[in-house]
Formats: structure tokens, sequence, C-alpha cells
């Protein structure tokens, strides 16, 4: 079920909210076991005493990604150094989330600090694609992905920061928004890299990515990088329609993608075209560098933001120490999972000494010069068109090569650092019949009219898997 048609069931009593909420704890208690979609579950699941009824999602079980907090709900971001952490207030797009009457089901798993690509780096446990369980649901926000896809809510909320709402949602064929930088308020949010951190929604078509968008969007006091631009309306202005829309396909963003992934792409494109479109082939040469310089940036701020959980102040702290400093090194060492170790290692690097102006200020200026290209793009075009990931789903127990895993991240990445909103939307299958996602990227703040080209996409069939 989705939520505008949740909404009016519930607006005409033919199910009441409590009906829905048991329904999706009954799907919970049916899945659960397979998928591993949650870390921690609801114990209460009626409207929140602060609701305002009228919204559409009044009474609608919606998942939270595990590094949002929620008050009095343990709070871990996928780590041990977080085990036992429960906040004593609610991040601001829970907060809007409680007052619109929406119902939290849980926390989702999440690679461990959200630094991960597969949902197989949670200090917890692993969790797997509802399509097959053998294969992964993509990361950071795997848990938020697999929970909307296995119908274990009926939309989530995950976070990116390189790619990590929207290859997710192409790995298990859902959809998803990854907004303009500060339209969606920080506040609450664990952090992994600050300049790049967004909150965004998950679900199951575009109208609701944009009612929980409608929900969560706008300024907010407690985040000084929220945008203060007045809020719009994204699902009352759905206006599906592509015709006479220019859509750029940058040639550099399909190279060594799987041919599986390029031909699905490429079909959508030349569907939209039938449709009235106006697609074309660009270029955007920068894309090259978008991936060494996000991880040098992220790993950069990562460092900086996790320096906080040395053991003293909040945290896991280690039995036994003799000094300070081993406090510190053995809290870290005993409590932090490898791949958060290696990137705050490597961030802790990159800023130090002589290898600030080598590494850091390099990748700042290769931030720039994508950012540049792809407005200069979209100055051009209405939105450009590219595969999510240029990879096909990979299989949990699959041998990996670092260096290709990182460089998977490479279209969503460069939208990141150009702190851009997209839109990921299902756009066909693999061989083995495991979901491939398209990206359709805008310019800052035209959400809508990404909302209205993915809501044309879905409507003519575009979005079938």
């Amino acid at each position: 079920m989705k939520i505008y048609e949740a909404a009016a069931l519930i607006k005409n009593k033919s199910i009441s909210p409590s009906e829905l909420a048991c329904e999706i704890m009954g799907r919970i208690n049916e899945r659960e076991g397979d998928i591993k979609a949650y870390i921690t579950l609801s114990e209460n699941l009626s409207i929140p005493k602060e609701a305002v009824e009228g919204s559409p999602l009044w009474g609608i079980p919606i998942a939270v990604k595990d590094n949002i907090c929620t008050k009095g709900v343990r709070t871990t971001a996928g780590s041990r150094m977080l085990e036992n952490f429960v906040p004593d207030y609610d991040a601001t797009v829970v907060e809007r989330l409680k007052k619109c009457g929406a119902v939290i089901t849980g926390k989702t798993n999440m690679d461990e600090f959200g630094m991960g690509s597969d949902s197989l780096c949670s200090a917890f446990h692993v969790t797997k694609n509802p399509h097959n369980t053998l294969y992964v649901p993509g990361g950071s926000s795997g848990g938020s992905a697999a929970a909307v896809k296995a119908g274990m809510a009926l939309a989530s909320l995950g976070t990116d920061t390189g790619g990590s709402i929207r290859q997710p949602a192409a790995f298990c064929g859902i959809y998803a928004l990854k907004p303009t930088y500060s339209l969606i308020s920080r506040h609450g949010l664990i952090a992994f890299a600050s300049s790049l951190d967004c909150i965004g929604p998950m679900a199951n078509c575009v109208k609701d990515l944009a009612i929980v968008t409608d929900a969560i969007a706008g300024g907010d006091s407690k985040d000084a990088t929220s945008s203060t631009r007045e809020k719009e309306n994204y699902y009352a202005n759905i206006k599906p329609q592509v015709k006479n829309i220019k859509i750029g396909l940058p040639k550099e963003f399909f190279e060594n993608a799987d041919d599986s992934v390029k031909k699905a792409v490429y079909t959508m494109a030349q569907k939209l075209e039938e449709m009235g479109a106006i697609v074309n082939e660009c270029s955007c040469k920068s894309v090259k560098y978008a991936t060494a310089a996000y991880y040098v940036i992220s790993s950069a701020e990562a460092s900086s933001n996790l320096a906080r959980y040395d053991g003293v102040r909040f945290g896991y702290k280690s039995k036994e120490y003799k000094s300070f400093e081993e406090l510190c090194v053995k809290s870290r060492s005993e409590a932090l999972g490898n791949e958060v170790k290696k990137r705050i290692i490597f961030g802790t690097r990159v800023l130090s000494g002589e290898n600030y102006n080598f590494y850091y200020n390099k990748a700042n200026l290769a931030r720039s010069l994508i950012r540049n290209e792809l407005e200069s793009l979209l100055g051009e075009f209405h939105v450009l068109l590219t595969p999510v990931c240029p990879a096909v789903v990979p299989k949990i127990n699959e041998k990996k090569d670092s260096g290709k895993v990182c460089e998977k991240d490479r279209c969503t990445a460069a939208v990141s650092l150009a702190d851009l909103p997209a839109i990921s939307i299902p756009c066909g299958k693999d061989e083995n019949g495991m979901p491939i996602g398209a990206q359709l990227i805008g310019n800052r703040f035209c959400e809508q009219l990404l909302f209205n080209i993915a809501a044309a996409c879905e409507e003519g069939g575009l979005c079938d898997v």
C-alpha cells in the first residue's frame, strides 16, 4: 500500500490507524527474521500526542534510519560506540513527522556511522535485499530501503552523504530523494561529513516521496545550515509531464558501467524521448575526480566529527585503562569497526601537515570544478539522467575489490559534492532479476521538477520492475 492510498482509507474510515499499525507489525513479524531491516523496533505504535490532524501522514507507519535521533528510543548509528545511547530529544525531521501524526515503526539498520555501501558494516547484523536475500540491499541506508520494499513500513527516512539514499533505493527497486543540501534540517542527525550529509525520504512511489518531503522540509532555527526559503507544497503541485523537457545524458557517468545498467538507463531515455522530452548526450569531464574528492573530503570531516567519541563524555568506555590516552585508544579500538577506523585514519592523514594542501585543498578545488560543470550543464538542460550505480547489485558473500567498490559511488558522489538534488527511480532489472536504478539530477531547489518528471516516468510505465 502507498501512503496516499492509506491516507484516503483512513480519511473515509475504511481502516483505522491502529488497524494499519497492526498490519505493518504483522508484516514485520513475518519478514524481519529474514531481512533484518531494523536494529530497534518501537514499542508504541500509537499516534503521537503532539500530532495535529489533517496531514496525509496521519497514522502512517514510517521507519527512521538509526543515525537520526529519536527521543526515548535507542539510536546507535549502527555502532557499538553508541549501542546504549538513548537521546532525550527528537531530530527536527522526527519532530515534524510526529506533528503530522506519523507512527515511527523503529530504527533501521545501517553501515556504521554511514560509512559503507552494502549494509555489511553494521556492528549488529547484515540486512538482506527483499528481492533476493542472497544479495545486499545497498548502503548505508540499506535497512531503510529494505523495510519499505518488504512492506515493513510505508516509507522511511535515510541519510545521504555520497549516495547512501539513492544507491540502496536503486538496489531494492524503490524511489528515493536526495534533496538539495540545506532543504531539510540536519538537527539531530549523527554527523558523518557535515558539508555533505542530507536526510531524505524513501518510498514506494513518487507521490509518497513528495508527501514525506512536504512534512520534513523547511528552515530550522536549530540548524544554521538550513535554508530560509519559503516552504513548497510538492505533493499538491505534482504535474506528471516531460514534453519539451531537455534531458542531458552525460557520457562520463556511463563509462565502465555494466551493460545491463547502460541498457536500462538508455532505454528509459529513449522512452522519455518518445513521450516528448528532448534528449541529448553531453559531457561532464570533471566527474572523473568525484570519487577521490569525495573520499578525501568525507573522511577528513569524519575524522573531525568522530573525535568526540573518546570514551570520556559519552558512548562506549573501555573497562581497563591506566591513563587518559589509553582510555581513548582502547575505547575507540574496541567500539569502532574496521571501515570507520580506516576512514578516520585516512581523514586525519589528509588533514595533517603538508597533506592538507596536497590532498584536502586539492579535493575542494575538484569539488568546485565538479559543481561548476554540473551547474553549467543544468543551464543547458532541465535535468540530467544517469545511472545511480554503474554496477549491478552484488551478492552478500561476493569478494570485493576496494578500488571498484569506491568507484561505484562515482555517479552519486558527484551530485553530493555539487550540493544538488537527485531522485532515484527504478528503471529495469539485470540478468539476475535484481533492480537497476536511474538518477535524475536537477538544479538547486528544483525538487518539484524532479517529482514531475519522475511521476511521468512512473505513470508511463518506465519504472516497472
